[in-house]
């Protein structure tokens, strides 16, 4: 007997339920069923496409109908849609190979011939996995295709009902197309909503408006076919053949806003990836702008067939930007309802980037009133590449403009700043905010002002972040003015202001001391202010902390339970403080003062009184001291 080892390996073939298979692919690989007509269209489109290339070889293909079409016919009483082309159509043997064996593609088998050199270059063939068709049974419980041979004297029948069998006939030459294919889908009644020509308009638009063949539409027997579609693309122009008319239109539709786009970036990418790119700014806010999701609104086409919105073309700080992207170097998935990650698409997202920003940096430099107008729309979402996009961080700083202490009503760019610093000036000095009206107020502000050193107005929630992010911009550092000591010392006062300098007096150092014990649960410290010149008090973060308005975004996302204390920072020159410094240790006002001072401090800050009730008592009990000094000193009294 022979051993295990000895006896002959035995060669078996793959066995398949193809029915079950033929279920499953058509019902898990689509997740809407809006697509199958765009792959019908694609597969039409192709057989055109194939159609001009054969006709170079043999011209009488094409015959007297040179012209590419694909019609698509409703018929709602009957449940029926057909789409028909006018392409290269196929033979009895070419329907059983193209439409009897699943995943069998015509168009990669041609695109073979191609790569071969039997036909020419430049073929805009869209299908390559020979399973679009299949997703026709998601919508039809049949499919009959006639199809007639450009050049032959026979037409042939193929018809399944997508559950495991088909069958082919020949078919009647008088029924059947001149030339190319006809695809009749038997809807079920859950899909006849396909025979409405409103939808399949909205559809066709939507996903193959701009495939390279006219598209026409019958809405019902009888009825003239009318043109929907052109078989042009936009995008495949060169930018001096479109008016601006067009561009105009183009943004209105693709964007479903009804403004002007303020910039349009319209490119074609050669080289190593190839892709053409069309993209506008709008010229006012969307709707979405600041939609928690934030995702991009940028549409990718593959051969100028839409696959998705959703592709992530562009970084999320872009993604007030609306348009497309086109291309034939992605690979897809086999539904092309989804992209694949690969190099290429990371190169066309780089490439697409750097294109829109470098158009806006030009827009800032020529247009300074257009720019200005975007950045008022979107700059608060453009900083957000600040402080996630770390490769294009010097451009976006450069890019940014603010309102600044120096700005009037107009905004300031960073070069600016950096250009107008003081001598020894080191950091570029920024005070965020919840409004420009309360950063103008700010007491923060006076000892900068009196030294004539611009500030950065903060307002927009990104503010807080970035500015952590950003560590330098042209050899200066950023730093707030609500953050450790203000280092003033250095700059001198103007010239107007020297009489603003503040003296700190045994009194006040003494005052000092005293409202730093009462309130030691309180705040990390007190001391005698260099930035306050005309304020009491005011209130800023220690050295090692947050700046104090990133203390309230992380208090109030849950992402920071409890605040660093506060330093107390007292201009010991102030007539208030003076007065209140005078009084007795031992005096209830005093202690009183001390903290309606801090109070007033934190309301200064933009916060509530550390305790209201408190905070009633204690105003109540100066407003009764202040009556009774004043009845003291009436005549009446005396």
């Amino acid at each position: 007997m022979p051993t295990a080892a000895e006896k002959p390996a035995e060669s078996h073939v793959f066995e398949a339920d193809v029915a079950r298979l033929l279920h499953m692919m058509v019902h898990s690989v689509y997740s809407d069923k809006d697509v199958f007509l765009r792959e019908l269209i694609s597969n039409a489109a192709d057989a055109c496409e194939k159609l001009r290339y054969e006709s170079i070889e043999t011209p009488s293909l094409s015959g007297s109908d040179p012209e590419s079409r694909i019609t698509l016919s409703l018929d709602e009483e009957r449940r029926e849609l057909s789409v028909e082309d006018n392409g290269i159509g196929m033979s009895r043997e070419e329907l059983i190979e193209a439409l009897g064996t699943i995943a069998r593609s015509g168009t990669r088998a041609f695109m073979e011939r191609l790569e071969s050199g039997k036909a020419g270059e430049g073929a805009q063939l869209i299908g390559q996995f020979g399973v679009g068709f299949y997703s026709c049974f998601m919508v039809a419980e049949r499919v009959d295709v006639v199809s007639r041979r450009a050049g032959s004297d026979e037409a042939w029948l193929w018809s399944s009902d997508g559950k495991g069998n088909y069958s082919v006939s020949p078919a009647d030459i008088a029924e059947a197309p001149p030339r190319g294919t006809r695809i009749l889908l038997h809807l079920t009644e859950e899909a006849k909503k396909y025979t409405s020509r409103w939808t399949i308009e909205q559809i066709v638009k939507e996903q193959s408006g701009h495939v390279p063949v006219a598209i026409s539409i019958v809405d019902k027997p009888g009825s003239e076919p009318v043109r929907i579609t052109d078989g042009s693309a936009l995008w495949t122009k060169s930018k001096n053949d479109v008016s601006k008319d067009e561009y105009r239109d183009f943004y209105r539709g693709i964007s479903g806003q009804y403004d002007e786009p303020a910039l349009t970036v319209h490119f074609r990418a050669e080289g190593r990836h190839e892709y053409s790119a069309l993209a506008f700014v709008p010229g006012s806010q969307p709707f979405d702008l600041f939609d928690p999701e934030r995702t991009g609104r940028m549409k990718l086409y593959v051969k100028r067939v839409f696959i998705t919105d959703d592709a992530g073309l562009l970084p999320r700080y872009l993604r007030f930007v609306r348009g497309l992207v086109d291309t034939s170097d992605l690979p897809l998935n086999v539904s092309r309802e989804m992209i694949q990650e690969s190099p290429v698409l990371s190169s066309i997202r780089k490439g697409v980037t750097s294109r829109i920003i470098t158009a806006i940096e030009k827009l800032a430099e020529n247009e300074e009133d257009t720019f200005l107008t975007l950045w008022k729309n979107f700059g608060a979402v453009l900083k957000e590449g600040i402080y996630e996009d770390f490769e294009r961080r010097t451009q976006l700083l450069a890019l940014s403009r603010f309102r600044t202490t120096a700005s009037g009503e107009g905004y300031r760019s960073l070069a600016d700043y950096v250009k107008d610093a003081k001598d020894g000036q080191g950091a570029i000095y920024y005070l965020a905010g919840a409004s420009l009206e309360q950063l103008r107020a700010s007491p923060q502000l006076e000892g900068f002002r009196a030294r004539g050193i611009e500030v950065l107005l903060l307002t927009d929630q990104i503010d807080s972040f970035w500015v952590m992010n950003a560590p330098e911009f042209e050899g200066k550092t950023f730093r707030s003015i609500t953050q450790g000591a203000a280092e003033l010392s250095q700059f001198p006062l103007l010239d107007n202001e020297k009489a603003s300098l503040p003296e700190t007096t045994a009194g006040a150092e003494s005052f000092i001391a005293f409202v730093k014990d009462k309130l030691a649960d309180q705040v990390a410290d007190v001391r005698a202010s260099a930035r306050l010149t005309e304020s009491a008090v005011c209130l800023v973060a220690t050295e090692g902390s947050y700046d104090r308005q990133m203390e309230k975004f992380l208090q109030s996302a849950g992402r920071l339970q409890e605040a660093a204390k506060p330093i107390l920072e007292i201009n010991p020159d102030h007539a208030m403080i003076r007065a209140v410094a005078g009084l007795e240790d031992n005096s209830p006002l005093k202690e009183d003062a001390a903290w309606l001072l801090f109070d007033q401090a934190r309301i200064l800050d933009g916060d509530k009184p550390a305790d209201s009730r408190a905070f009633a008592e204690r105003l109540g009990r100066i407003f009764e001291k202040a009556a009774r000094s004043g009845d003291a000193g009436s005549p009446s009294s005396r």
